[in-house]
């Protein structure tokens, strides 16, 4: 396997997440071992893995096989901060219509609209205790400049997509419950809701196995061949041969598996903290009370939102490095800007500190679809720190396609990604966005 950061980032330990500490028993399904074959291979039991492996098994009657190199909900789809709503792609608004059209553009907009209902559904029809807080979500602006922004974009996302957001001026916001002194006003959508990321993963993988499904725990794929009119993967402790193969490891992908996915994608970490419980009286005294998932709209974003056991989860982009001592310094940094946000919870302690991959690809966009040259190998990754919702549905599409079923995959999701300039430099590409995104932000309340 070849990898783009240091082990430690890849440690098969359990994160010391707040939903793992949430969900203390987690699987611990069987090892591969011995020959195997199957009519769908999967590797990664995450979102995309996951609801394509159900969405064949249980609609199509396949034999399906998901491999994991540790057990459902050890990546990224047990480390996210629970935010299922709009999201996929890295561009804006107007880049996606310039790469596909008004009327491509619209249709990843029903899209991503689809994926959350989609995941939606699944939470409630099978009764899982996942959501956790009201519908909707806020943006907040960094800036006054970045407010007088958001009334172009409101007006923008009506005409583009008949939507209408509503818009909180800076003086309304204490009164609404999103006071913050690095908040200058906040445009809230009215799709998507927060869940619990490993309620999610580990009722789709309940889900999978009742489907019929076999998912294999301590299994890394370590390496993928072309095998007759199909494909063999090899694990440590076995081979598992099937015509169709789903990789869906996303931002824990390996560079040579398939060897057609390295320089194309580029995992960045993303670390989160949850603190101990607030009282009522401390959400009162900083001024931000509001249930919603929320995000401010820097390029390198905080995302934020209460839990429903009155803790508080925050989050940001950052890191280039998976060493220990980088790690450390991720959660210094989560810390200080999580501080610096809301400074009225300053002594509020914090209980659980992570780090995890988003994935992004050279095209900035997600990729779901056949591997181009390599019949019956598909792909589904890249979803830019938003996959809850996109990871899913995407999922569920690859699931179909790869049945022979009519699939909803829009132009944009299509698009074989571009690789990125001199692959091998990617992490030194990351350090000099961060460096120019972070001048563009602007400082940190106090700085």
């Amino acid at each position: 396997m070849r990898r783009l950061y240091e082990a430690p980032a890849y440690d098969p330990a359990w994160p010391k997440s707040h939903w793992r500490a949430s969900h203390p028993a987690p699987f611990a399904l069987p090892t591969l071992e011995g020959e195997a074959t199957a009519d769908i291979a999967v590797i990664g039991a995450g979102f995309a893995g996951l609801n394509a492996a159900l969405e064949a098994a249980r609609e199509s009657g396949a034999r399906v096989v998901v491999l994991d190199a540790v057990q459902p909900g050890w990546g990224a789809s047990g480390r996210n901060g629970g935010f299922c709503g709009y999201g996929g792609a890295k561009l804006s608004d107007a880049a996606i219509v310039a790469r596909v059209g008004r009327d491509g553009a619209r249709d990843f907009r029903d899209f991503q609209r689809a994926a959350i209902a989609h995941v939606g559904a699944l939470i409630d029809d099978n009764g899982w205790n996942a959501r956790q807080g009201p519908e909707g979500e806020a943006v907040l602006a960094q800036s006054p400049k970045v407010w007088a922004g958001f009334a172009q974009e409101a007006r923008e996302l009506q005409a583009l997509y008949g939507e209408t957001p509503e818009l909180v001026a800076p003086g309304a916001l204490a009164e609404r419950g999103l006071s913050g002194p690095g908040f200058h006003g906040a445009l809230i959508l009215n799709e998507g809701f927060p869940l619990d990321p490993m309620a999610y993963v580990e009722g789709l993988a309940r889900l999978a196995l009742a489907a019929g499904v076999r998912i294999c725990g301590e299994s890394p794929v370590t390496a993928i061949a072309p095998d007759g009119g199909g494909w063999c993967l090899t694990t440590p402790g076995g081979r598992l041969r099937a015509p169709k193969v789903l990789v869906a490891t996303n931002g824990y992908s390996s560079d040579d598996l398939p060897r057609w996915i390295g320089g194309r994608n580029l995992p960045a970490f993303s670390a989160v903290l949850v603190t101990r419980p607030l009282s009522d009286a401390e959400r009162r005294d900083q001024g931000y009370t509001d249930p919603r998932m929320a995000f401010d709209a820097r390029k390198l974003l905080h995302y934020f939102r209460h839990l429903p056991d009155g803790r508080f989860l925050f989050g940001m982009r950052g890191g280039t490095s998976g060493t220990q001592a980088a790690h450390r310094g991720m959660e210094t940094q989560v810390r200080r800007h999580f501080e610096a946000l809301f400074p009225a919870w300053a002594g509020a302690a914090t209980e659980h500190t992570w780090s995890g991959f988003v994935c992004l690809t050279g095209s900035l966009a997600p990729f779901v679809g056949e591997v181009p040259g390599a019949p019956g190998l598909h792909a589904a990754f890249g979803w830019h720190g938003s996959g809850v919702a996109a990871a899913s549905y995407s999922g569920r599409q690859i699931g179909r396609l790869m049945t022979g079923k009519p699939a909803h995959l829009p132009d944009l999701v299509r698009r074989v990604p571009r690789r990125f300039p001199i692959a091998s430099l990617r992490r030194t590409w990351l350090r000099l966005a961060y460096a120019g995104y972070a001048l563009k932000d602007g400082p940190l309340p106090g700085a």
